[in-house]
């Protein structure tokens, strides 16, 4: 496997009648793994991926939580712990192209897809708040 398998941006395959955070979060998610296992196994990192591997799939999982909210606070608390999550594998991304485990282009892909989720995720929150005090 190489990087070539999970540059695949996330696009596509999604209906309006799909939720775009829970498709684009969870596609998110597998590439996250694909990367963790190619950083794994053919990069030899095993620290700085690991901690990409849990906030890019903490995310997903935070998002999932969120769905299944039982009042409007514990919505708004799940997804402001994704958004965390998110941002935070920002930061995994930038530090593992920083230190030569990822190139340029692998690291504006992801990052790319992830502006896309904090962009969404940023949507719903401010969203949720203004009905919350409407």
């Amino acid at each position: 496997m190489t990087f070539s398998d999970v540059s695949i941006h996330i696009t596509g395959g999604v209906t309006m009648q799909d939720n775009i955070i829970q498709e684009k979060s969870f596609e998110f998610a597998i590439r996250v793994v694909k990367v963790y296992q190619v950083l794994t196994s053919r990069r030899k990192e095993f620290v700085l991926s690991k901690q990409l591997l849990r906030s890019g799939t903490s995310m997903g999982a935070n998002v999932e939580e969120a769905i299944g909210a039982r009042s409007r606070a514990d919505f708004l608390a799940k997804l402001s712990i994704g958004y965390k999550e998110a941002r935070e594998t920002q930061f995994w991304i930038r530090l593992l192209s920083a230190t030569g485990y990822l190139t340029e282009p692998e690291q504006k892909s992801l990052l790319d897809d992830l502006d896309q989720i904090l962009k969404i995720l940023t949507s719903i929150r401010l969203t949720t708040k203004e009905r919350t005090h409407s």
